[in-house]
């Protein structure tokens, strides 16, 4: 399996020594895998010395995308890049690179030639500190996170958080969660996050609901603020 990965998201051809690097085994033992995805019926065009290229995985259902759609899913799995999260960019290309595997010749093509690509000046982001896979997790699988946070004011605080669910701004990372110490919703900006660990509190099954009535009350509070009248000139 790692070694289908790597003939799906590395450039093409791709050597036999890039090939035992990346799915770490010695080059005569990529040989004798080459030859048992061959015999599995994984069509592998190349010879060792020149490169292989993956041109048919069975391991994958075919898709269809349109030319639009491929450039779509390519600028989007680019954008990850500004996140600041490398976890998220690498998962990003590698599902790109099953998705391209699983395309028919005349759309790969396209894939690897798009005339439309994202790039833009490296922005300053915040250092996000502590583990994201842990506060990842966390959501997913609803237990509590014990923080130590630091506002804007420069004030720390320890909290338990039950967290709800992160997103990404073009300025920093945002967590949305339960503060057990104040009782209520909460945003806090993952960066100022100065140590995070596991807490022992699960709220199964409420995540869902929770985070519902947080854009209920969010998006109520928002459509107060502009409904009121404006101030006479």
């Amino acid at each position: 399996m790692r070694l289908l990965e790597a003939l799906r998201r590395l450039p093409k051809p791709v050597t036999a020594l890039r090939l035992a690097a990346e799915t770490e085994i010695s080059v005569r033992q990529l040989y004798r895998d080459i030859a048992t995805l061959r015999a599995g019926g994984v069509l592998i065009d190349g010879t060792a010395g020149f490169g292989y290229t993956l041109t048919e995985d069975p391991t994958l259902p075919p898709q269809s995308f349109s030319r639009l759609e491929i450039e779509a899913l390519l600028l989007g799995v680019a954008s990850l890049g500004d996140l600041g999260d490398e976890a998220l960019s690498v998962a990003g290309r590698n599902a790109l690179a099953r998705i391209i595997a699983s395309l028919p010749d005349r759309q790969a093509r396209q894939a690897a030639h798009a005339t439309m690509r994202s790039w833009r000046p490296p922005a300053p982001r915040a250092i996000v500190s502590i583990d994201l896979e842990l506060l990842r997790a966390a959501c997913w699988d609803e237990f509590s996170v014990h923080i130590s946070y630091r506002d804007a004011r420069d004030q720390r605080t320890d909290r338990e958080i039950l967290p709800l669910g992160m997103s990404y701004s073009p300025q920093t990372l945002m967590l949305v969660g339960w503060c057990r110490l104040r009782n209520g919703y909460r945003t806090f900006e993952v960066p100022r996050i100065e140590r995070l660990e596991r807490g022992d509190t699960s709220f199964r099954p409420r995540r869902v609901q929770m985070l519902r009535d947080y854009v209920t009350l969010r998006t109520a509070e928002w459509e107060r603020r502009t409904q009121q009248p404006l101030p006479d000139r």
